[in-house]
């Protein structure tokens, strides 16, 4: 794609960079099959191709978003199917990112919106506030049916309608807290390693159970597991949202934490149970490239940085029992799949301690989850997760297992099936307890 930026533009280096991405998109079109927003709606502007023309010509021409520009990048679930699809290698992620940022301070939205962001800004990354946000929307869920229901939905969906989709979310109860940071839990018999255990934020209080599992299965294989005392939310959710300042601050928190506790004990991984999580934190080297004072960090604490099936994928598993005949449908989180190209890993895993496992019908299309689209566009979310949920359905699954607390939730919503983490069931195959979902 040919570009028009003056030599003054492209000496910012996110415009530089901006450059280099679009230079890369040769217009083929093949993302557009495998973008779940234009599945769904049909819209040349829902694509990717079409976001790419939209974002292009707003930083070419240094504009103010329009209302139609952010109406079409706010619909991008930033799954990052099309850079799975893509023959050209275009990272429409860092594109998409830039653009969310520079709609984020460029761009007025209405009163009601910019104040619903802000609280989940400001609440989700503080599991204390979750918490408590939980029990209020807990409190809450009975008004449900008290609120109006368009009889079409609207391009942009209102406030009642984010606050229902809040409301539908929240969970009848919360599991009791897990183990504090801070808390180191030693390997059983020989020492074979040491990892870092990132605590997350929703998930921490949704469902300890997997941080609990994944601790559970690596202590057993002679690995110790740390939850760093001053980790902070791995800022994926601000970054999402388009508040940079606030996910780079994060990020630098993080990183100098995990190389304080490398420093103190030696890390051989930063172990990661939510695939949303993870793939921002691998792209911390990227994040913070031109801050001189954390750049080296941020490369080193990326290189770390492991999804949990990753690290446990080079561990010489001992399944415990014979568990055969339960069918396993394997939801491959978008995150996972196509953010850290982690697709086979999960599955062979699970099949090789005694599951079987069934592939998904169109398992490339996400669920709707994304964080915290399943809020700000829950009718698109709804669709997804209702085609999701009838795809699963057609491998008649006893369990369905997922690497993101995001698509467990969502999924959740729209079947009896019982949703896990896949961290879960190897526990339970090595010696845990069978999954529970408390």
């Amino acid at each position: 794609m040919k570009t028009e930026f003056s030599l003054a533009q492209l000496a910012d280096p996110d415009i530089a960079e901006a450059d280099k991405i679009l230079r890369a998109c040769v217009h083929c079109g093949f993302c557009t099959a495998t973008c779940p927003t234009y599945v769904l709606l049909g819209d040349e502007l829902d694509s990717p191709r079409g976001r790419i023309y939209l974002i292009k010509e707003m930083l070419e021409k240094d504009r103010p978003p329009t209302k139609e520009v952010v109406k079409h990048i706010d619909r991008c679930l930033s799954c990052l199917a099309c850079m799975t699809t893509c023959p050209s290698g275009v990272n429409y992620m860092h594109l998409v990112d830039q653009a969310r940022v520079r709609i984020e301070r460029d761009y007025r939205r209405p009163l009601t919106e910019r104040l619903l962001r802000a609280v989940l800004a400001l609440v989700l990354p503080q599991p204390a506030l979750f918490r408590a946000g939980m029990i209020l929307a807990r409190l809450g869920r009975p008004l449900i049916g008290l609120l109006p229901t368009p009889k079409a939905a609207p391009a942009s969906p209102t406030l009642l309608r984010r606050i229902k989709a809040m409301l539908t979310l929240a969970p009848g109860s919360l599991p009791a807290p897990g183990p504090a940071g801070g808390s180191v839990f030693p390997a059983i018999g020989e020492r074979r390693g040491r990892v870092a255990l990132l605590q997350g934020c929703a998930q921490q209080v949704l469902a300890p159970r997997i941080n609990q599992a994944a601790i559970n299965l690596l202590t057993r294989h002679g690995v110790e597991v740390v939850l760093v005392k001053d980790e902070q939310c791995c800022g994926a959710l601000t970054h999402h949202l388009g508040r940079d300042a606030a996910a780079l601050a994060f990020a630098r928190a993080n990183i100098a934490a995990w190389l304080a506790e490398a420093g103190r004990g030696g890390l051989d991984a930063i172990l990661v149970t939510t695939s949303g999580c993870g793939t921002v934190i691998k792209d911390y080297g990227f994040m913070l490239r031109e801050d001189r004072d954390f750049a080296a960090g941020a490369a080193k604490v990326s290189a770390l940085a492991k999804d949990i099936t990753e690290f446990v994928g080079g561990i010489d598993l001992r399944p415990a029992l014979q568990l055969g005949d339960i069918v396993v449908a394997y939801h491959s989180a978008c995150s996972l799949q196509h953010g850290q190209k982690i697709a086979q890993a999960p599955k062979e895993l699970l099949s090789k301690n005694g599951f079987v496992v069934k592939d998904v019908p169109e398992s490339h299309l996400c669920c709707g989850s994304a964080g915290t689209y399943n809020i700000l566009q829950p009718d698109i979310a709804n669709k997804l997760r209702d085609r999701k949920v009838a795809n699963i359905a057609m491998v008649k699954p006893d369990m369905i297992a997922a690497g993101n607390i995001g698509c467990m939730v969502q999924i959740a919503g729209g079947t009896s099936v019982p949703v896990v983490h896949t961290i879960e069931l190897l526990d339970w195959a090595t010696g845990g307890p069978r999954p529970g979902l408390n």
